[in-house]
């Protein structure tokens, strides 16, 4: 970053591009309403819009509520996807009150049986079945269901193997290791046995899922999911069962290094025109999160203090981690822009850095709380609003609020 005019973005090579609505309402906001999330969703659905008219047709895209479920912003999505991906019994609530009367697949690991229940109530669209014990469950459940009742659709979830170029490029494995998360391909044949042999009537395989790694690019990914399809075809033709559908899960990369680099979509989609140009009548399904949210989402602080400390000079804002865990979560810098501001309305002198690079941390009383380190800020003071980039998934929602007990921060939709 390097320093200009009073209202305007520092701004270098590494620094986000700052959308101008949320410049705006960053600069407008009074300094007792922030910090406070600014949400693009104008620039989120010019980007929905391009995820979808990348993808062929056999290509379903839902959208893995998990990453931000904010209704604005699932509302905002809608017309882009085919349906959402939840994880609980929370979530199915949520989300069927945000947007009622679209497709909702169930899946994550521990479902419980009151869950189960409130799912089958609300005629999910799949059942993404985790464990052995699951699928029990499930099978039980649904035969309580009144007669006339249709069948309960099923997706197998498997940790099926991963190369090993792709467990180490991944910045998130659920599969290919012992994890947790889905059935071992041990269990393949005997699962499909129960599930054709009659023990189940009430429920109908119509696929598999595989969600076995985030953070890969679209090469690795496409790679990933040729490999995912070519194990469900041979699964189903030894049981002769018909495969109607293969969910590979999401998991394209955001890189928080590079905030204008996007995931190759348009590449990603030409590969899986050939995948299923090569299975005629079998349907795919993405479940992306973070790469569909994390760009449209803003949050905006201020900065309370400037000091030096050991030859470093550090910025304290208000808010942190608390609010914006991702950062201490992944280990990443998130990326920032400044936003420097004229006036000082106070009579005592205003800290400003001495250096040319500042660590921008939060108000908690630990020193983990960091939200970007070494970020290039010449005469950064105190008063200057700082925007943390990248921040539309996985932000708000997975961070420990209540710790220390600070406000909450504010919420701006902008373009709804």
């Amino acid at each position: 970053m390097t320093n200009s005019p009073a209202g305007t973005a520092v701004t270098a090579a590494a620094a986000p591009a700052v959308t101008g609505p949320v410049r705006e309402r960053a600069l407008a906001l009074p300094a007792g309403e922030l910090p406070a999330y600014v949400y693009d969703l104008g620039a989120l659905r010019a980007h929905a819009e391009a995820v979808r008219g990348a993808l062929p047709e056999r290509v379903e895209l839902y959208y893995a509520a998990k990453a931000n479920p904010e209704p604005e912003i699932l509302t905002a999505l809608s017309p882009y996807v085919d349906g959402f991906e939840v994880s609980s019994g929370g979530e199915l609530a949520h989300v069927a009150q945000a947007v009622p009367g679209r497709p909702l697949a169930f899946g994550g690991p521990g479902k419980t049986p009151a869950e189960t229940v409130a799912a089958l109530a609300a005629g999910v669209a799949r059942f993404h079945v985790e464990s052995v014990h699951e699928l029990r469950m499930l099978t039980a459940l649904s035969a309580e269901r009144p007669p006339q009742a249709p069948p309960v659709d099923v997706l197998l979830r498997f940790n099926l193997p991963l190369s090993e170029g792709a467990l180490r490029t991944s910045a998130l494995s659920m599969g290919g290791r012992p994890t947790p998360f889905g059935l071992d391909p041990s269990e393949a044949d005997d699962v499909m046995r129960y599930l054709t042999g009659g023990s189940c009537p009430r429920l109908r395989v119509r696929g598999v899922h595989a969600h076995l790694a985030s953070g890969l690019g679209a090469g690795a990914t496409l790679a990933v999911a040729e490999s995912v399809v070519a194990w469900s075809v041979r699964l189903f033709e030894r049981h002769g069962v018909p495969l109607h559908e293969v969910n590979v899960g999401g998991g394209m990369t955001v890189d928080y290094a590079d905030p204008a680099a996007r995931f190759d979509w348009a590449g990603y989609g030409a590969g899986l025109a050939r995948l299923t140009a090569a299975h005629p009548g079998l349907r795919l399904r993405l479940e992306p999160g973070r790469a569909m949210t994390a760009y449209c989402g803003w949050y905006a602080t201020e900065v309370l203090d400037v000091k030096r400390s050991h030859g470093e000079d550090f910025a304290v804002v208000r808010g942190g981690t608390h609010h914006l865990r991702t950062p201490a979560t992944k280990g990443h810098d998130q990326p920032c822009a400044v936003l420097p501001v004229a006036g000082w309305p106070h009579p005592w002198p205003r800290p400003a850095a001495r250096g040319d690079r500042v660590t921008v941390a939060g108000q908690l009383c630990t020193p983990k709380d960091v939200l970007a380190r070494e970020v290039p800020a010449p005469g950064l003071r105190a008063g200057d609003r700082v925007v943390f980039a990248l921040a539309g998934a996985y932000a708000w929602n997975i961070s420990h609020h209540d710790f220390l007990m600070h406000p909450r921060p504010g919420f701006h939709f902008l373009g709804g």
